[in-house]
């Protein structure tokens, strides 16, 4: 399975000045294949280890933190030494150990010519809980974050290399084939079914029976919902459960800001804040503030007060949402809305893993309201989300009357088309191209 983070690893292991490299991202998203598989391709050897599989690990890292110590002693449990230049060393699941963490530092400074990759799970909560106990390496380390499969990486699990290679070099002026825009339209309804997590991909293609899809997503689901036992405080997992269940519901809402109040009755955000950013923090889930005003720097325009809430694989919600794959095709109005959410969050998703890590709604009182608003330079660009053909809307047009940006995006299932007029330009992509927006723009 193809993922372009391989290249950022062969860009690490290559650089001069090399740090340790740190590997963040949701349980199942990939972290542990694509650093063995990278390591068996690229090294003589490989060390790994597993802090959360093997206690041993986490006890030689208990005592002081002499890297010379630390690499003769995981060469004694691993009965071979590990060499400098030679040897890859891969710390699994560190945030089990801030002293692992901490370890980095060391590792950076003093044993510079080792490549060092740690990957971890819950590595924003891991860190948020550090607090003064263990220091965290800042400046003495390299991060990459992981997604699950983008929609081109999924393209390129169902073997589909030259449709990926031909839409990544289409320009938005060039017209698609309709056989072409047809097909993908069908790989793009099957994403909102699957989602981006490997494991899920992996057995759709395999087996192409949403029997087996929906019985791994359940079973991912499940382990989510066993690290808010694991690694939440014990007084927090009943409340982490009550968010993670009420998100969909509370898309499906016409207003889809997200209430505290619509969680549990009687519950007020003071007795649910932190719970919701432990979901944050540990990438489960993506908050989408609403802005004002769409002026740069846009994030100064934020309210922090009313935000949407959406999951971090568009698979996973859908299967929360209890929504059935075989409708998922459907364009009857009986499904119009929950179509249209799971549209927003596969966008969302597809921007986040494309460099743009905020996004923004825009609204205007009742009037109007803009799904997403993201910063590109100097440049805030409003971006309507359409689950079909049909685009007529007065929001993104309130919008552009309003501020008349330079650039507008509209996605949606038709065809590729720019057009301008005293407004602006508006750059039509469908949802299935939506990952070449950053190149177009």
């Amino acid at each position: 399975m193809k993922r372009f983070m391989y290249d950022s690893l062969l860009t690490w292991k290559a650089s001069t000045d090399r740090k340790p490299l740190i590997i963040e991202g949701i349980r199942q998203c990939g972290k542990t294949w694509i650093l063995k598989h990278f390591s068996e391709t690229e090294f003589k050897d490989v060390a790994y280890f597993n802090f959360e599989y093997d206690d041993r690990v986490q006890k030689i890292f208990e005592n002081d933190l002499n890297v010379s110590r630390i690499i003769k002693d995981l060469g004694i449990m691993r009965n071979k030494s590990i060499l400098p230049g030679t040897t890859i060393l891969i710390l699994d699941e560190i945030q089990i150990s801030p002293r692992a963490i901490t370890s980095l530092k060391y590792f950076c400074e003093n044993l510079p010519e080792l490549h060092v990759a740690a990957a971890g799970s819950l590595l924003g909560v891991a860190i948020a809980q550090m607090g003064n106990k263990v220091s965290f390496p800042v400046g003495k380390v390299q991060m990459l974050k992981m997604y699950p499969l983008n929609f081109s990486e999924f393209l390129l699990a169902k073997d589909e290399e030259l449709l990926y290679e031909y839409l990544k070099d289409l320009s938005p002026e060039k017209a698609i084939s309709a056989v072409f825009s047809s097909k993908l339209e069908e790989v793009y309804h099957e994403y909102l079914i699957t989602g981006g997590l490997p494991e899920v991909v992996s057995s759709w293609i395999k087996h192409q029976d949403i029997g087996i899809v929906v019985t791994k997503q359940n079973e991912i689901i499940d382990t989510y919902e066993k690290d808010f036992i694991k690694y939440a405080p014990i007084s927090e997992f009943p409340k982490l459960s009550l968010i993670w269940n009420a998100i969909p519901a509370q898309l499906a809402k016409d207003n889809q800001k997200f209430l505290f109040s619509h969680v549990k009755q009687g519950m007020r955000a003071r007795d649910l804040e932190d719970s919701l950013e432990w979901l944050i923090s540990a990438g489960l889930i993506y908050k989408v503030e609403k802005i004002d005003r769409p002026y740069i720097p846009i994030t100064t325009y934020s309210d922090i007060t009313n935000f949407k809430i959406y999951f971090s694989d568009v698979g996973l919600l859908r299967r929360m949402s209890k929504f059935p794959a075989d409708v998922v095709f459907d364009t009857s109005s009986l499904t119009a809305d929950m179509r249209g959410i799971l549209a927003e969050n596969f966008v969302l998703t597809e921007l986040i893993s494309n460099d743009y890590q905020r996004s923004f709604f825009w609204k205007s009182g009742g009037i109007a309201e803009v799904d997403y608003v993201i910063q590109e330079g100097i440049d805030v660009i409003p971006i309507e989300v359409k689950s079909s053909k049909r685009v007529r809307s007065r929001s993104l047009t309130e919008y552009r009357k309003k501020y008349s940006p330079r650039i507008a995006v509209r996605t949606s299932l038709r065809d590729m088309s720019r057009h301008s007029d005293e407004y602006g330009e508006v750059l039509e992509i469908p949802l299935w191209l939506i990952w070449k927006l950053k190149a177009y723009l």
